[in-house]
């Protein structure tokens, strides 16, 4: 089968990456050996067409470091693409996003499939500006209505979109790996956060107050953020204004992978996930694969936790919960267990493997219907 995917964020992306792409690689990596894969991306400063990990590259849009004007013009060279070479494959997967508007099922003669992980809604407001934001919650609401085929990596993500009546949709999950899941489980050390340094998204303002209110309590206990993002300097300078006891026991170690995530992982005491909007983040279900109980705020998003019973919530934006949440768990080493145990069974199935078999699948039967 030859497969073309728009994917708007690729490895080296200048503009950095995040849990679209991670999902993007982990799937294809597993597919290649078997079909003909093209990645679409946007094009960023420095980006060359040809082979990265193993899969083919091509690029569409301008060089830019506005991130707006790379969109833009990608959604426009790449519906292009599409019109013009879209006799090239059997089936095109596109990566929804408000800000791409590439009405490609306007162009497309081809099957196409509309993958979609997130919905934001009315939360854009509290972002971006009113006219930009009301741009980008029409731009939600309208688009998918055009499409026929979709995936959506949960249940609630689902329910936020108006669809055909008609339309078909997979249910397909986001992955761990494997390896993860043979983590002995022990117990950790300090608090963990692992991911992109999106201030307000991720709630990071938010982890840092909970944080300077958690240390009074527990002042052994360390704060590690693993990750990177284009708001890494504005989240230096907050660390900057902790008090001086708080702030030197933040450790900032960066983008992790492999064996060091892994370790980063495995000799955390539990792992922290505050984000205002969220949909399924790869790395709360890597946390609790290798058994350790996550604190997480109370969206739908984060349901594969506290459906679980691998995780507590609290009340989204309310730092002094957040700070609550974490106490219970570090007075309470019984529970973080119990914790990591029924989190850890939970992602049990959701192995990389098992998920590129089920898109697979997905992928080919679009194929053969249409």
């Amino acid at each position: 089968m030859r497969i073309l995917h728009l994917l708007y964020e690729s490895r080296g992306d200048y503009f950095g990456t995040g849990g679209v792409a991670t999902r993007a690689y982990e799937i294809y990596r597993r597919l290649k050996d078997r079909h003909d894969i093209t990645l679409l991306c946007k094009r960023y400063p420095g980006a060359q067409e040809g082979e990265i990990e193993g899969l083919r590259h091509a690029f569409a849009g301008i060089e830019s470091k506005s991130l707006l004007k790379t969109l833009l013009s990608y959604a426009f060279q790449a519906a292009r693409w599409v019109r013009e070479r879209q006799e090239e494959y059997d089936v095109i997967v596109e990566e929804f996003s408000p800000a791409i508007p590439t009405f490609l099922h306007a162009v497309a003669r081809k099957p196409v499939v509309l993958q979609v992980q997130g919905y934001t809604g009315s939360l854009y407001f509290r972002k971006y500006n009113p006219l930009y934001a009301a741009a980008l919650v029409a731009m939600e609401q309208l688009r998918p209505a055009g499409y026929a085929d979709f995936i959506f990596i949960s249940p609630e993500t689902a329910a936020g979109f108006r669809r055909k009546a008609a339309s078909r949709v997979g249910i397909i999950e986001n992955g761990v790996s494997p390896e993860l899941l043979a983590v002995p489980m022990t117990d950790g050390g300090y608090v963990l956060y692992l991911g992109r340094i999106d201030i307000y998204g991720k709630g990071l303002d938010l982890l840092l107050s909970a944080y300077a209110e958690f240390s009074d309590s527990f002042p052994s206990m360390r704060l590690r953020i693993a990750g990177d993002g284009r708001d890494m300097k504005e989240f230096r300078e907050m660390i900057s204004r902790l008090p001086g006891g708080v702030r030197e026991k933040v450790d900032l170690i960066g983008w992790v992978s492999g064996g060091v995530k892994t370790e980063v992982l495995q000799k955390a005491a539990f792992a922290v996930f505050p984000s205002r909007h969220e949909v399924q983040p790869i790395a709360v279900l890597e946390a609790m694969a290798c058994g350790k109980a996550v604190v997480v705020s109370d969206i739908p998003g984060f349901s594969v936790a506290t459906k679980s019973g691998g995780g507590l919530s609290f009340r989204r934006g309310d730092a002094s919960a957040l700070a609550s949440a974490m106490k219970t768990l570090a007075v309470n080493k019984k529970q973080m267990k119990e914790l990591g145990i029924k989190g850890r069974e939970r992602v049990t199935d959701l192995t990389w493997d098992r998920i590129a078999q089920r898109y697979e699948k997905f992928l080919i039967e679009t194929a053969e219907r249409k």
